[in-house]
């Protein structure tokens, strides 16, 4: 069951611990589209998509623990933040790749789907990574 929460800054946010599994990523996209389409941003639901599968895919294969946490925060009229929090305080990094690896570029992907705006939170238990996408159709760099 989502949580629907107004953040201690009042944007509104929609949140769920999920499990630490591959499944979550579905949860966690379905998530995102009730999110994106209470606040009437359907349109940027593909890029929220592939974005959120990312950020959980990163922490379903480094974090620790059993469970990871998915926020969907309304940061303005026309942006959407999108955050995985788990248990652990490896940061991420992008990573180069060559044509032959099968995994790697989560990342990459996030770093092009929102123009360079995502970044994480280092926490004393663990971390948050999260990326911003802009509805209007501008990538801000």
């Amino acid at each position: 069951m989502a949580i629907i929460e107004t953040a201690y800054d009042g944007k509104p946010a929609y949140t769920m611990t999920l499990p630490r599994t591959a499944e979550s990523t579905r949860v966690a996209r379905c998530l995102a589209s009730s999110a994106l389409g209470c606040w009437g941003l359907g349109e940027i639901e593909d890029p929220a998509w592939l974005v959120i599968t990312e950020l959980v895919a990163n922490a379903v294969t480094h974090a620790r623990r059993d469970s990871i946490r998915v926020t969907v925060t309304r940061e303005g009229l026309l942006v959407v933040r999108l955050a995985v929090t788990d248990l652990s305080r490896t940061l991420p990094a992008v990573r180069q790749v060559n044509g032959q690896e099968e995994c790697g570029r989560g990342l990459a992907i996030v770093d092009a789907m929102t123009g360079g705006r995502w970044g994480a939170v280092l926490r004393k238990w663990g971390k948050t990574v999260w990326a911003e996408l802009d509805a209007t159709g501008k990538v801000e760099t």
